[in-house]
Parts: structure tokens; sequence; C-alpha cells
């Protein structure tokens, strides 16, 4: 556990933590979709999504997730794993690596850092694990905001990917 700005304090996560989790999501969808943006993670809620639930339980359970809040709530969700996905068409880093697999925040607390808290807390995990590379994988389409969002935390851009029509960027980070 640690705090950080704005009185963030992370934890980590559970099952127990699941339903709010799956809330971030589902709530991260609707205000992607107020904006125009359908093609990141769709319109359904990610609840509703056929495997959405098994989805967010196995991170709570088979991961390693941790969890923001800011007095008491639930703010953000942070999943760190030791490869990317085998459902992405993404290669292992071929050395030890710590990869985020979820980051999420509660849109009703944008701008206090939540992500970049969560962010600095995979960085301190992998360091103190003894990992030196931290990556993540994202959605590149749009104007590539998300991207740049990952780049202003210390990540550099290695290789970009698809998913069927869905854009993809791998980013890095070294932590040692």
């Amino acid at each position: 556990m640690n705090d950080t700005t704005h009185g963030i304090r992370i934890r980590r996560g559970s099952l127990a933590d699941a339903p709010a989790v799956l809330d971030m999501l589902d709530s991260a969808v609707a205000w992607m979709n107020e904006r125009g943006n359908t093609e990141q993670w769709g319109t359904t809620p990610y609840s509703q999504k056929p495997g959405g639930v098994a989805r967010v339980e196995r991170y709570m359970t088979e991961n390693t997730p941790y969890l923001a809040e800011l007095a008491g709530t639930s703010v953000g969700a942070l999943v760190l794993d030791s490869g990317p996905s085998p459902h992405m068409p993404i290669a292992p880093a071929g050395e030890p690596e710590r990869y985020v697999r979820l980051l999420v925040s509660d849109r009703r607390h944008a701008g206090l850092g939540i992500g970049a808290a969560l962010l600095a807390h995979a960085a301190e995990e992998t360091r103190r694990a003894g990992v030196d590379l931290l990556r993540v994988d994202c959605w590149a389409g749009g104007g590539g905001e998300l991207v740049a969002f990952y780049e202003r935390n210390g990540f550099i851009r290695t290789e970009g990917f698809r998913s069927g029509t869905w854009p993809g960027q791998v980013l890095a980070r070294r932590v040692g």
C-alpha cells in the first residue's frame, strides 16, 4: 500500500473488487461512446460482453491486480501479468517482463493522476520483483491520445500491431 498525490491510496486487489472494476469499465465504455469513440472498446458495456465478467474475475484471481482508492472508494484499477495476453498478436519480450494487462480509472475523478499513480506503482512493483522491463499495449486509433498518455508516463513506442481492424501499439519502460 502507498499514498500518492491527491490522497490516492493503492492496494492489492482481490476477487471482491471485481464488481468495482466492472463498474469502472462500464463507465469508461459509456464515456468513450459519449465522445464518439466506439472503436476502442465498442458500445456494449463490459459487464454485458460475452466473457467480460469472467475475464475481470480471472484478472483478479490469476494476475496481480491493484486498486487505487480515494477516501475509501475504488477509483482506478491496474492488472499486472508476466507477459502479453496470448489472445493478442504480441510476442513476449524475450526477457523477464511485467505487462500491464488492464488500466482503467473512474472518469468522475479524471484529472487527479489516478492512471499515472497506478503506472508509477506498476514500475515500482516491477523493480521490486527484480525485473527491468514494464510493457503495455493500447489502442492506437483516434488521435493517438492514449499512446501519448503512456509516453507522458515514461513509456516509449516499440511495435505497432493489428488485432483484426483494431490498431494497437506496444510501449515499453525500463525501470531498472
